[in-house]
């Protein structure tokens, strides 16, 4: 990424800036200001996360606040009640209150002497769901958003289920909030009264995975926020980006399609990131969304408006390390893409092929191992997150290939496989990986998808399976954007455990796919034009140079994965989240956590997930601490829950709390 030291606007920082709630709560804030708005008023961007505008995440804000500041807009960072230097306790997600909350933010902006009264919010994954939430309000200065690495199924397709399935980003997310909400206000900002605060979010602290696990259905609990529940709620423009490696793209797609007002929808080779900071094709991102805030916020007729709707990334055939850094981009003017044609495969005995194959059933009760090649459903970055080599996986499932390829074959969109099956257990899963399959054997994972058989008719009703049934399933696979070449196979590979992606099933279950004319793949092929090989390219990355605050050491994520003699199989991350310093004033903060995914074998029951946090600020005299831990277990009937949390004013012990939920399994 460039940095960029000169701009065609100057501008002041201004922190700390409080912002009043009817309440009479105070909310943090970070304000860039062109020089001379009071005079010639200029319109707003708002992001609002809670991830601490002063010190955790000062130095990824500054790099693209300060960029859009010096290009004449005012840009201001809020922290949530409860984080930060905010007053209050965030105790959970998305709360009605912090929507409130949002839209008094943007009435409070759009009344400033600075203030031309046109505001846009932007934000990535938290942040990117607040602006989808609080559009559906319709604050009435909110002109525009853009939403980054987002969701508006915040049940079915966000980090806690996907497809019915429990799985592992609500033990890696929610341990992450449950340790960043421990941390206390900075004296600096707030004074004295900062270990008052900091023990009424001590006092007031909860265990949101607890929550989270006493809704395993789709209820009003999920409903809310969830704005798929309502697209015609939103009636402003909405730029939505993310990339293929993200846990959350598959929101972009229905977005284009749900929503009525202007859009467009940005999806690149990225993992959860914002695009100009991923170092896997890092994009001109910044200069994009001006293009796109001139438009919306300052009524510049630029045309955007008029461009393709749709510009998506199409992956090549690669090696698992290598998936997304070769490939091309290609536009479509709307969405479903209209250049896009469904065609069916059916699954026969061990293969794919375009003619109706002979009956055969086919039956597998796997390892509960299966999954350790499928990375982490929400990579942060390019390497040991993303999947590796899936043949350890594909020789403990049942898989079905196609003859090579004599030509390649592009796909865009969502693949989906249908599966005649039966299996002989009440509650069970099914994960259908959809992989790429070198002639060398080599196999990289393109897409999955995940369904609770318990969840036949819809999210909110559980039913057991009948044992042996035959019955259909509908599987949908994450979208995609990817190219096969010519000489490769795509594989179908079907298990009924997907470890540590999904919590397994109460005991092992046996599999049976009923090969024929009722087990399909259908593939969203996009035909290969010369066009797109001509597709304009985006400019390079940039971003303000940043010279007052630095990272301390590169942000690392490492995992290993080891078997005991006894059999019990343990994958452990290690993680450093952030380790910045601000040079202005000698502030150091720095979290790192490690996390052990544990399971035998042949026993489903001795899956357990925990999470260790170690979270330090220090600036002279003043240094704190905190320690969090969680862990989850589950027997047959019911999870076990436990958590802690220590902390440390300098080395003497502030506070601490404890807590232990079993919470009842509901089809899952």
């Amino acid at each position: 990424m460039k940095s960029v030291i000169s701009f065609p606007h100057r501008f002041t920082e201004i922190a700390p800036v409080w912002i009043p709630m009817p309440d009479g709560t105070r909310l943090s804030a970070r304000l860039w200001l062109p020089e001379g708005a009071e005079q010639n008023k200029v319109p707003t961007i708002f992001e609002y996360v809670p991830y601490r505008q002063r010190d955790a995440y000062a130095l990824r804000d500054a790099v693209h606040h300060r960029y859009m500041a010096g290009h004449g807009y005012a840009c201001i960072r809020v922290d949530i009640r409860g984080s930060g230097e905010s007053d209050g306790v965030l105790r959970d997600e998305y709360l009605q209150s912090e929507l409130e909350d949002g839209v008094e933010i943007i009435k409070w902006i759009a009344a400033q002497p600075w203030s031309s009264g046109a505001v846009g919010m932007m934000g990535m994954s938290w942040g990117g769901f607040n602006a989808l939430q609080i559009s559906a309000l319709r604050p009435p200065a909110l002109k525009a958003i853009v939403t980054v690495c987002s969701t508006d199924d915040r049940y079915a397709d966000d980090m806690h289920y996907m497809g019915g399935c429990l799985i592992h980003g609500m033990m890696q997310w929610g341990s992450t909030f449950f340790a960043f909400n421990s941390r206390p206000p900075d004296p600096k900002d707030v004074g004295a009264r900062w270990r008052d605060m900091w023990r009424e979010r001590l006092d007031g602290m909860t265990l949101p995975i607890a929550d989270w696990l006493r809704h395993q259905r789709r209820d009003d609990f999920w409903r809310h926020g969830s704005v798929c529940e309502d697209y015609d709620a939103i009636r402003i423009p909405v730029y939505a980006v993310g990339g293929w490696a993200d846990g959350y793209t598959n929101a972009i797609p229905r977005l284009l399609q749900g929503l009525k007002t202007p859009r467009k929808g940005l999806i690149g080779p990225w993992a959860h990131l914002y695009p100009h900071i991923e170092k896997l094709h890092p994009m001109g991102f910044i200069q994009e969304i001006l293009r796109w805030w001139d438009r919306w916020l300052k009524g510049e007729a630029n045309g955007i408006e008029n461009e393709p709707m749709v510009h998506a990334w199409i992956e090549n055939s690669a090696p698992p390390a290598e998936i997304g850094v070769s490939g091309h981009w290609v536009v479509e003017p709307s969405w479903p893409a209209p250049s896009v044609a469904p065609r069916r495969f059916y699954l026969g005995r061990n293969v794919i092929g375009a003619a109706v194959p002979v009956a055969a059933e086919l039956s597998h009760r796997p390892e509960q191992t299966v999954g350790l090649a499928g990375g982490l459903w929400n990579p942060f970055g390019h390497g040991v997150e993303r999947p590796g080599d899936q043949r350890p996986d594909d020789e403990r499932s049942l898989c079905f290939d196609s003859e090579p390829l004599v030509e390649p074959l592009t796909i865009l969109g969502a693949p989906e496989v249908t599966l005649t099956l039966s299996v002989d257990r009440p509650i069970a899963m099914v994960a259908v990986r959809l992989c790429d399959v070198a002639p060398d054997g080599t196999s990289t994972r393109v897409s999955y998808g995940l369904a609770n058989l318990t969840h036949s008719e819809n999210h909110s009703v559980v039913t057991p399976v009948v044992r042996g049934s035959k019955r259909v399933v509908r599987v949908k696979l994450n979208d995609i954007g990817h190219r096969f070449a010519a000489g490769r196979r795509f594989r179908i590979a079907v298990s009924s455990c997907y470890w540590p992606i999904v919590w397994p099933s109460p005991e092992p279950v046996r599999l049976t796919i009923h090969a024929g004319e009722g087990s399909t793949l259908d593939l969203p092929v996009h035909p290969d034009r010369a066009e797109d090989a001509r597709q304009p390219i985006f400019p390079p990355a940039e971003g303000a140079a940043v010279n007052d605050l630095e990272a301390i050491r590169p942000l690392l994520r490492r995992i290993s994965t080891d078997t005991d003699a006894d059999g019990n199989t343990a994958m452990t991350i290690r993680s450093d989240r952030y380790a910045i310093r601000r040079k202005d004033e000698g502030l150091d903060v720095e979290a790192s956590a490690v996390e052990t995914y544990r399971v035998r074998a042949d026993d489903p029951l001795a899956a357990s997930m925990e999470a260790d946090w170690n979270i330090e600020h220090a600036r002279g005299d003043w240094r704190i601490r905190c320690e969090a831990k969680v862990h989850l277990s589950a027997t047959k009937e019911a999870f076990r829950l436990t958590a802690a949390v220590k902390t440390f004013d300098g080395d003497v012990p502030f506070a601490e709390k404890s807590w232990d939920e079993t919470i009842k399994r509901d089809g899952i």
